[in-house]
């Protein structure tokens, strides 16, 4: 039988809290979401768009053990404390110090969801390894991450995010990494910050919190790496390690190739050479790539160690990867990047699609939302990005998009739509078998209901 996650006197000390109905229990795993709690779970009743209370009663249905809550109700065993957002806070921290483990917590506009998942696939060839699921990067996410921790975690990989300034850094300290990532940096949240400088700035407090002698993993190639490696020093940071594309990286991507089977490369690891493959496509790939194995040398990882596990990394849903569909005379291609986008993030996705072979290429392109006062300028400058990557024919939606739409010459229009279902609609009419089509916008723009529909669509044979 497998060592339980938390016990409940764990729980208390942890919290400060009251134990209301048993003290005699201990749960595998920790949820905030009644429709994805496992039995066997402790439930934290969080206070978000709905309050977490009002599912207490489902929780214990569904075969919650007890629920972490702020007032007293009925329905099983409880934890008790004063604000439950920060008794698993609390739980993070306790969590942390009783795992002696290696700790890289990676943040950035760009890729820091493939950098986190291409360090978990190295860690978890190597020992016992926790990271965080999905995106859970915001002020719940990363303390439910390291409260679900094993204790005996070696090694660990948390994604940080941000909406505006001030975020990172109290993330940032409850994970109290031992290496902190920053990957390519965009302006994702312009809006908000006010400008690419901000953005650094704000990106740069994951090294506020360092454990003493920590390692700062820096992009080389990125403009703003000055700003970056000068923000970095002032902070408990021993050592800046780089990595890219620049011939001074300390972990340079010299040579990679990316198509439909994958993708494989050579780095240059402090020196040493070596080959390298990755069963996801995209050059943005080899960046994240070289990013990873960095991190994961200063947590006792050998860079063969790392070279290797890189192998089995598998890309995330909505973030690039390719699946065949149904269409009337036969399949087609579909690149699900839907998950978010911002004008770097979308250049890499127009160029990955560029370099794939198909009958037709078709870009279907949402709007990149929190630009601010640049907006229109962002999307009017994909045109060249998508003349560049020889893209056939560019489906729009929403307000912004409007822009790209009316700078295209009329050979690559598909035509701009009021709606995603609209789209769909029209998707559905024009892919052809041998085509391969692109999903790519901001959450905003619901582009992912357009993959969903065309999986849906082609699981149940309807073209």
């Amino acid at each position: 039988m497998s060592e339980a996650l938390w016990t409940a006197k764990q729980i208390a000390t942890a919290t400060n809290a009251e134990l209301v109905d048993g003290d005699d229990w201990q749960v595998s795993g920790i949820s905030i979401d009644t429709r994805t709690l496992a039995a066997g779970d402790l439930f934290v009743a969080l206070h978000a768009e709905r309050d977490g209370h009002e599912f207490v009663d489902k929780a214990f249905e569904a075969g919650a053990i007890a629920a972490l809550v702020d007032r007293r109700i009925d329905g099983g065993s409880l934890v008790l404390v004063e604000d439950t957002l920060t008794g698993l806070g609390d739980m993070a921290v306790q969590a942390r110090k009783r795992s002696g483990g290696y700790r890289v917590a990676v943040t950035g506009s760009v890729g820091k969801s493939s950098v986190k998942e291409a360090i978990a696939a190295i860690f978890k060839t190597v020992g016992p390894a926790h990271f965080s699921k999905k995106s859970y990067n915001n002020h719940w996410g990363v303390p439910l991450s390291l409260a679900r921790m094993p204790i005996n975690t070696k090694r660990a990989v948390f994604e940080i995010g941000m909406n505006h300034a001030g975020e990172i850094a109290p993330l940032a300290a409850l994970v109290h990494p031992h290496v902190g990532v920053i990957t390519r940096l965009a302006p994702a949240h312009i809006e908000a910050l006010g400008s690419m400088d901000a953005i650094a700035r704000e990106k740069a407090e994951i090294c506020s919190a360092m454990v003493h002698n920590g390692v700062a993993v820096l992009p080389a190639d990125d403009p703003l790496f000055e700003t970056l490696a000068a923000m970095a020093k002032t902070y408990n940071v021993s050592r800046i390690v780089t990595f890219g594309h620049t011939h001074h990286a300390d972990v340079q991507v010299k040579h990679f190739t990316t198509g439909p089977d994958g993708s494989k490369g050579q780095m240059d690891v402090f020196g040493e050479l070596y080959d390298f493959t990755l069963n996801v496509s995209g050059a943005h790939w080899a960046s994240n790539a070289a990013a990873a194995v960095a991190a994961s040398l200063f947590c006792g990882v050998e860079a063969h160690e790392a070279i290797a596990g890189l192998t089995q990394l598998q890309p995330l849903p909505g973030r690039g990867g390719a699946m065949k569909i149904t269409v009337s005379d036969g399949y087609a291609t579909l690149l699900d990047d839907s998950y978010n986008a911002n004008p770097v993030s979308m250049s890499a996705a127009l160029d990955t699609l560029g370099h794939w072979p198909a009958k037709r290429k078709i870009a279907v392109l949402g709007d990149m939302l929190e630009l601010g006062k640049e907006a229109r300028r962002f999307h009017e400058a994909l045109a060249w990005d998508i003349q560049q990557s020889g893209i056939d024919k560019v489906f729009c939606t929403g307000s912004l998009m409007q822009f790209l739409h009316q700078s295209l010459p009329a050979k690559r229009r598909g035509g701009w739509f009021n709606s995603v279902d609209e789209v769909t609609k029209a998707l559905r009419q024009t892919i052809q078998s041998g085509d391969v089509v692109l999903l790519k916008g901001s959450n905003g723009s619901h582009i992912h209901k357009i993959a969903t529909a065309l999986k849906d669509c082609s699981a149940n044979g309807i073209s």
